[in-house]
């Protein structure tokens, strides 16, 4: 009768045995049977007898939340604290970090595609140079600097340094890390600046000619390997600088020329083996 209140009656929520429940979601019982073990999505009803699992309606917009949640790439823990807490700023900290984390993979991806598409192009001396990207240790070093006319003058006067260095009682950090830093800010033919370092266990009392000094660590240095002689160092040189020029970076301090295998351990000058180090970081846009 018009007037009168008209009452609803409330039919019973229908429920959904697990599997049918996991078909209408595209999901298996084993995520289902999961999520209920780590409290993430508990059945709405467990039969006491059989131990069925049934599932409702009202739990679709959960379980879709869950699974959109999933896909962005979010720990399931993380999951579990947004629907737990239900807080914007909580939601808003997360999805951030999250999508912080998401741009730096880009980045790398992007990076990682920038070296494949360098070598795509099919130069033989970036064939023949990889660069790669790793931190060097912070070292103590025995080091001494000249002015040298030429690079033909560091088979004399390394030895020298070797001399004095034994004279000192030094005992030099096994594995050996041996290098050159060169001062100048560029290629120079003559009159060179450079300070020949040798990695130490400890400080001794500086003399005339040896200084000892701490090298600090270095986060990110591209590297590359050369072998043979030492007037084709150039090239490696080159390889390591178009890396660094195309892939986004900067040079913050001195290449290192590391010597790992040579004159005195190689009897053929092909099997020279010396590694660039050049400091980097990454560019600020």
């Amino acid at each position: 009768m018009i007037g009168e209140d008209i009452v609803c009656k409330r039919e019973e929520e229908v429920r959904y045995r697990i599997g049918t429940f996991a078909g209408m979601n595209h999901v298996t019982i084993k995520t289902l049977r999961y999520y209920d073990e780590i409290g993430l999505l508990e059945p709405a009803y467990v039969e006491t007898e059989s131990g069925y699992r049934y599932y409702t309606s009202a739990q679709l917009p959960i379980l879709h939340q869950i699974l959109a949640l999933r896909d962005m790439g979010l720990a399931l823990e993380e999951i579990k604290k947004i629907l737990k807490e239900q807080g914007e700023i909580s939601i808003e900290s997360i999805l951030k970090r999250k999508r912080a984390e998401i741009l730096k993979e880009i980045a790398r991806k992007t990076e990682i595609l920038s070296r494949i598409d360098t070598l795509l192009n099919g130069e033989r001396d970036v064939l023949r140079y990889t660069v790669v990207i790793k931190s060097l240790p912070e070292v103590i070093v025995a080091s001494m600097r000249q002015v040298i006319d030429s690079y033909n003058d560091l088979f004399e006067v390394a030895p020298q340094m070797g001399v004095e260095m034994e004279k000192l009682g030094c005992e030099c950090l096994e594995p050996s890390y041996c290098f050159n830093l060169y001062h100048d800010g560029g290629y120079k033919a003559e009159n060179v600046d450079v300070e020949i370092c040798e990695s130490v266990t400890e400080k001794k009392e500086d003399t005339d000619q040896i200084k000892f000094k701490l090298i600090p660590h270095v986060e990110s240095a591209a590297c590359v390997l050369h072998q043979g002689p030492y007037d084709e160092l150039p090239k490696a040189y080159a390889a390591a600088i178009k890396f660094v020029e195309e892939n986004g970076y900067e040079m913050i301090g001195p290449p290192r020329e590391s010597f790992i295998d040579g004159v005195w351990n190689k009897d053929c000058v092909e099997d020279w083996l010396t590694e660039i180090q050049i400091p980097i970081k990454k560019l600020t846009l």
